[in-house]
């Protein structure tokens, strides 16, 4: 039994793997082809964030598989009246085949994963966002490589990674760890990237930049995110101060590459982190890039449960 509770909890070979899968899945989605492998397999979603991609790309994801879902938040479960997480994991994970959880530390889902019979899915935690960085590099190979060899594309690559040393920030250096690529990272003083957390092997796959345009310098992808994470609300005036120059705007794109791809996980916010122009401009991908964390959780989620098809 396999978890996917941050980036690297997978090998090169299985994202090899999953990306030829999601490329599979995809197409068939497009085609109208019926794809429905986890017939009779019930997947528990449990939030307690709050969140509008995750939950639609996993529930429809589900439903397309041919499974069934259960969705649980604090509010209507005893998650939020104190119940020990073990005792939750004892239980749920008796019912069902798969569990998804998108919650605040990653602790409690490290602490899940242990206690539970069935596979446990990182939907979202304050240190990594594991689907969202599965859907990006898939959308990256989308656009610039070849799905029947998809990691090729990644060989030599740099992302400029411009804000806050986030989750996502976090993802992305365990991704170029494990799949070659280098990352280029720009974010303001006291916001910087915990190391550690990220646990890499070797500081051989980023390299830090004060200066957000200069991270950008030779990037064939240009990525950001929102400069409040949720549940951090209360610092959002002082973020908006800190994170001025790291607003990802025209000049800041000119420095990439001409042909340089731009994501961003969304929500988005027009004019703070993001310049409105590139977001909606010939470069930004994001809509391809939201939509594929349907179809890379659906390889994910198929995998899990039943391994190489």
């Amino acid at each position: 039994m396999k978890h996917f509770l941050q980036f690297s909890d997978l090998t090169h070979d299985e994202y090899e793997y999953l990306f030829k899968r999601t490329a599979l899945i995809k197409q068939k989605f497009k085609s109208y082809e019926k794809h429905q492998p986890l017939v009779d397999r019930t997947l528990a979603m449990i939030f307690e964030k709050a969140s509008t991609r995750t939950r639609v790309s996993f529930e429809a994801g589900m439903y397309q598989l041919g499974g069934s879902v259960v969705h649980l938040t604090t509010g209507d479960s005893q998650l939020g009246r104190a119940e020990p997480i073990e005792d939750s994991a004892r239980v749920i994970s008796r019912m069902v085949d798969l569990v998804m959880i998108r919650t605040y530390g990653q602790e409690k889902i490290n602490n899940f994963a242990a206690h539970s019979r069935v596979p446990v899915i990182n939907g979202l935690t304050n240190e990594f966002h594991p689907c969202q960085i599965l859907a990006d590099i898939f959308t990256y190979i989308e656009h610039r490589g070849d799905p029947k060899n998809p990691l090729a594309c990644l060989k030599g690559k740099v992302v400029a990674w411009v804000g806050d040393g986030n989750n996502m920030a976090n993802t992305w250096l365990q991704a170029a760890d494990l799949l070659g690529f280098t990352v280029h990272i720009s974010t303001p003083l006291g916001y910087e990237v915990d190391h550690a957390v990220a646990g890499l092997k070797t500081s051989n796959s980023f390299k830090v930049f004060n200066d957000p345009k200069k991270a950008c310098q030779g990037a064939d992808l240009v990525t950001t995110d929102v400069w409040t994470s949720m549940g951090y609300e209360s610092e959002n005036e002082a973020r908006r101060v800190a994170f001025n120059d790291w607003c990802v705007d025209t000049e800041m794109m000119s420095h990439a590459n001409p042909d340089a791809l731009f994501m961003h996980c969304l929500p988005a916010h027009r004019g703070e982190e993001v310049q409105a122009e590139v977001i909606d401009g010939p470069q930004s991908v994001v809509w391809d890039e939201a939509e594929n964390r349907l179809h890379a959780q659906k390889a994910l989620m198929e995998y899990l449960l039943l391994g190489e098809l």
